[in-house]
């Protein structure tokens, strides 16, 4: 137990019983899309930072299970919301409001878990409520390391319900969590998690047999949204502050791709199953190249940076490129002569080919002062995941991946959807 859990336990033992019920009411079918403004922040601390929690993240992923079955729930339809995304360079944000009037925060857009909570920056922006009630339990991830872990960081908080306002979309009697201990959060106020509802259970203390319905699932259930879904839109950027990301809960947004839209079913193979998993293989040069990755599964995942592969794959990557591990970043680099002979990587994702061009396979290089690179360098953000294949998870398409095209989580039939935009070529690097 982590010091001071005790004290905070029993401190919350008189709080009100856990109500989780949904006001089914407020069907809103002539809603429209809604978007929100967001910048892009760099994390400073240097890419091989990066690497180290993007791998701290991989290992969390594959030891963390799923501990019971995500509940259905009667749903209804109704109109699709649209809420903008910021990309850190390790990270999206959105800004979140909780409570009647909303307290604003700025959370980190998170498919790999699924409990929403605020208030990591208990020093400079305490989560205060005014409407919110408290249930009496705490959020935790259980014993014997009873804290929500991210990879990078832990969460410790208490469990409130009130309104959590997505733009507007305001989602009544939601489950969140506020802060009471957090580490690894740094300018960000706690998690926006869309992940699959079953990764919120046995989260609560005392044990709560139930999961905690997402802000999707609560969507889908009070009727405001159409879809039971998340399409999700980035864009690749070479500047710090440029709004280029875009969540739309309960449907699409035609205007952000341009292909096809083809979903694969989320994979059957554990541990990649219990999060937004499916099954790829990656080809070096053409569709049928040397194999980079042969088929196995693994994730989809906002809240990691790179693009991990298991650690065999990342040697054959390495010698097809020609590429150097660079010991300052972590990061593969080209000399500047091997840039032109750099060839796009095909992923095999169902019956569907994407390409992933050169240019999308290199660090903006623009930024890679900021991130502790030499600035006439060409960094390349595919990487080892830190484990060889056969592992269940041996990749994780991150955000650097879906960067380059549109990317559905369709939660009411358990598939994830890909399509190419106006960036999946684009030559922002």
């Amino acid at each position: 137990m982590l010091p001071g859990l005790r004290l905070i336990s029993a401190a919350l033992l008189p709080l009100g019983a856990l109500s989780l019920s949904a006001n089914a009411g407020l069907v809103r079918r002539d809603a429209l899309p809604v978007t929100l403004p967001f910048a892009r922040r760099l994390n400073l601390t240097g890419t091989a930072k990066l690497l180290e929690l993007d791998q701290a993240r991989a290992k969390a992923f594959k030891t963390r299970g799923a501990s019971s079955s995500s509940g259905a729930g009667a749903f209804r339809q109704a109109a699709v919301f649209d809420t903008p995304a910021t990309n850190q360079a390790v990270d999206y944000t959105a800004t979140v409001g909780v409570g009647n009037p909303p307290q604003n925060f700025t959370l980190l857009i998170d498919t790999g878990s699924s409990n929403t909570w605020v208030g990591a920056q208990l020093l400079t922006k305490p989560f205060v409520p005014t409407t919110s009630a408290a249930t009496g339990n705490l959020v935790v991830r259980g014993e014997p390391n009873p804290e929500v872990m991210y990879g990078s960081g832990f969460f410790i908080g208490q469990e409130f319900t009130d309104t959590v306002h997505l733009g507007d979309l305001a989602i009544e009697n939601q489950s969140f969590g506020g802060a009471l201990v957090a580490e690894g959060f740094e300018d960000v106020d706690g998690i926006l998690g869309i992940g699959p509802v079953a990764l919120t259970c046995g989260t609560l203390i005392p044990a709560v047999t139930d999961c905690i319905p997402t802000v999707t699932d609560n969507a889908f259930t009070q009727g405001l949204i159409s879809a039971h879904e998340i399409g999700i839109s980035f864009e690749p950027s070479s500047s710090l502050n440029n709004a280029n990301g875009e969540l739309t809960f309960g449907g699409v947004d035609t205007s952000k791709f341009t292909g096809p839209l083809n979903f694969v079913p989320i994979t059957s193979t554990s541990p990649a199953s219990e999060f937004v998993g499916i099954d790829q293989a990656i080809t070096f040069g053409s569709a049928d190249g040397p194999t980079v990755l042969a088929s196995t599964s693994g994730v989809t995942d906002t809240g990691t940076t790179l693009l991990l592969i298991a650690t065999d794959a990342f040697d054959t990557y390495q010698n097809l490129t020609g590429a150097t591990l660079d010991s300052t970043t972590g990061l593969l680099r080209l000399d500047p002569d091997q840039v032109g002979n750099l060839q796009s990587l095909f992923f095999h994702i169902g019956d569907n080919v994407l390409e992933f061009t050169p240019n999308a396979q290199m660090w903006p290089r623009a930024l890679n002062s900021a991130i502790g690179g030499d600035a006439d360098s060409v960094f390349l953000i595919v990487n080892d995941i830190g484990s060889l294949s056969g592992e269940g998870l041996d990749f994780i398409d991150g955000m650097t991946f879906l960067e380059r095209f549109y990317y559905v989580f369709d939660i009411a039939n358990s598939r994830v959807g890909f399509a190419t935009t106006a960036f999946t070529d684009a030559t922002t690097n």
